[in-house]
């Protein structure tokens, strides 16, 4: 679906797409007891420890990645990935219901299907029920089939326990809207299997999934439709050039300017990795969360490295620099002030206005085309205060 890929902030990540606290979003080995010794035909891990964030639908989501190696010479399927909290079962995905979640690495396409020696990441999204209390551990039970079995050790079917990974105390940063105005729709946002959700990036050695909670702005005309005018024109876009805020109160740790802005409809090629995120902006916010706005106007940058924002303070304008392939604001939290070499954060905002919401991922790309969104029926207007917006909220943002 080319919205879906193409705003996406890098592509380069292998599946399609420095404080105290920003050391603990790697997992760390949860204390347990004592567990008799099982030999197991996968190795895992969690890509990042997650961070509970409530959101728009209600309930808390924990959404973050498993990563799965296969030690064996064979082909090894998985059949089921179930996430308990002790004795207590909070997702289960089995058989067509996981393959949309899981892929190799390297591939672009669902499988549920580990080649010898390959890695496949499953990603997970733990959504809680209000008035549940949120775990300390999760942990993981995985059910397998071996196309090649070895019993007793490697029977033809089996279920092995692994990764547990503890669930981080922190809490998402409280922040203002980046943007002013009505039908901002959350683009590529949490908590599915968007081109950000499935953006893992290997820099320097590590996997790093800074666009985890990422959001891709564009804003619908009143009369729900994206573009007036020729698509490959940026002005067709009635948000581009739109006024960029910050989101709190903080110092400006880096500013990129000067990239041009990019022809719509083309993916860009030749990008160096320090340009993906074109013309940017990053911001200190405290605690171990930096933001960053993306793609902005060239020559619009209005701020420094150093200079303390003031929350709704400008800082740039919508623009169409970078990875990108139609103008957009792309925005997100993260643990370090590197767009990319990061693990992407939860943020929820302090008062915003959900208007409506996007039938499905293909309505998003509908309004790529030209036509109007189609609209999830029976979403009634409300205000909402302390919550994440999920990917395709349309939202008004007021004034502050």
């Amino acid at each position: 679906m080319r919205s879906r890929k193409a705003l996406a902030l890098v592509s380069v990540a292998v599946l399609t797409a420095c404080t105290s606290q920003s050391q603990q979003a790697r997992p760390a080995e949860p204390t347990r007891g004592p567990a008799p010794s099982v030999v197991t035909p996968l190795i895992a891990e969690a890509v990042a420890a997650p961070v509970a964030v409530p959101a728009t639908d209600g309930k808390t989501h924990l959404a973050y990645e498993l990563r799965l190696t296969n030690v064996m010479s064979h082909d090894v399927t998985l059949t089921s990935v179930t996430v308990t909290d002790r004795d207590i079962v909070l997702l289960n995905l089995a058989g067509d219901r996981l393959t949309p979640w899981t892929r190799v690495l390297g591939t672009p396409t669902p499988a549920r299907k580990i080649g010898a020696a390959q890695t496949a990441i499953v990603w997970l999204d733990v959504a809680l029920e209000n008035g549940v209390q949120v775990p300390t551990t999760l942990t993981h039970a995985v059910a397998l089939s071996n196309s090649q079995p070895q019993p007793p050790l490697f029977p033809a079917a089996q279920t092995i326990d692994v990764a547990p990974v503890d669930v981080q105390k922190r809490q998402p940063v409280a922040i203002s809207p980046p943007l002013k105005g009505p039908n901002w729709v959350d683009g590529d946002g949490c908590c599915d299997t968007s081109a950000h959700r499935t953006a893992l990036n290997p820099i320097n050695g590590s996997l790093w999934g800074a666009e985890r909670f990422a959001i891709d702005y564009v804003q619908l005309r009143p009369d729900g439709r994206l573009v007036n005018g020729p698509a490959a024109t940026p002005e067709s876009y009635a948000y581009f050039g739109a006024d960029i805020h910050a989101v709190s109160d903080g110092p400006v740790v880096s500013v990129r300017e000067g990239l041009p802005e990019q022809p719509p409809g083309r993916n860009p090629t030749g990008l160096p990795l320090d340009q993906y995120a074109g013309n940017h902006v990053v911001q200190d916010l405290g605690d171990g969360n930096y933001a960053l706005y993306a793609h902005i106007k060239t020559g619009t940058v209005k701020v420094q490295p150093g200079d303390q924002l003031t929350s709704g303070q400008v800082l740039g304008n919508v623009g169409n620099t970078g990875n990108t392939t139609a103008p957009h604001l792309h925005f997100h939290v993260m643990s370090t002030p590197d767009p990319l070499r990061s693990d992407g954060l939860p943020f929820v905002f302090d008062a915003f206005r959900l208007d409506s919401r996007i039938a499905n991922a293909d309505g998003l790309d509908t309004i790529f085309d030209g036509s109007p969104a189609p609209m999830q029926p029976g979403l009634e207007p409300r205000d909402e205060s302390g919550v994440m917006p999920l990917e395709l909220d349309v939202m008004t943002y007021g004034d502050r």
